[in-house]
């Protein structure tokens, strides 16, 4: 017997992927149309928060939860200073991946979640962890560079990781929210203090291979 409550639940479900989809790919465009002048005022601000609020509070994204707690932050007073729009820009770059000078069309992945500036890495007895296809080769042989180094490897995310290398293959998947668990793990332990930072693949190359 077809269990149609079942089979209601699976295209609900399905749908509403689809959904917040298009709703992360409508607040990629949104956010590139609104740093094309190179500036953020507040009526900007306050329109994006409440489009975030209205589309995508249910949905439990590390980059859009940081765009959004970072908004909040700097709208709490019901003011956004000179300051606070000018690093508001930043993240909404960072967020698109669209240059300073708007070169370029947005087609980067968002940098949102990674630590900015990027720590210098070191080796010996700092522990590592990977996540995402690497483009330098399977996991192992990333991990075997970092053992090389007199570094280790972490089993899980966790505060006893100082490094999560997210692999520069496919991480434009940020925004849809299908990346797993370690990056908003990682997210959470950094914002409640935590000393684990998160980099790009492409950094921590340029630390082994200089």
């Amino acid at each position: 017997m077809v269990d149609l409550h079942q089979e209601f639940e699976n295209s609900r479900f399905y749908h509403q992927a689809r959904i917040d989809r298009r709703s992360a790919d409508a607040l990629l465009g949104i956010a590139a149309g609104l740093t094309a002048d190179n500036a953020i005022n507040q009526q900007e601000a306050e329109f994006l928060i409440g489009w975030i609020e209205h589309h995508l509070a249910h949905l439990d994204d590390p980059v859009i939860n940081l765009l959004y707690r970072r908004l909040a932050d700097m709208l709490s007073d019901g003011v956004l200073d000179a300051d606070e729009s000018a690093e508001l820009l930043d993240i909404l770059r960072q967020f698109t991946g669209t240059p300073a000078n708007n070169a370029r069309p947005f087609n980067a992945p968002a940098t949102l979640p990674l630590n900015n500036p990027a720590p210098m890495l070191d080796w010996p007895d700092r522990v590592y962890l990977f996540t995402g296809a690497m483009a330098y080769g399977p996991r192992k042989e990333c991990e075997a560079l970092v053992l090389e180094r007199g570094g280790l490897i972490g089993a899980s995310v966790s505060r006893k990781v100082n490094f999560l290398v997210v692999g520069s293959v496919g991480n434009d998947q940020w925004l849809h929210s299908s990346y797993g668990t370690k990056i908003k793990k990682a997210v959470e332990i950094r914002e409640a203090g935590g000393g684990i930072a998160i980099v790009s693949e492409e950094h921590w190359q340029r630390a082994v291979f200089g």
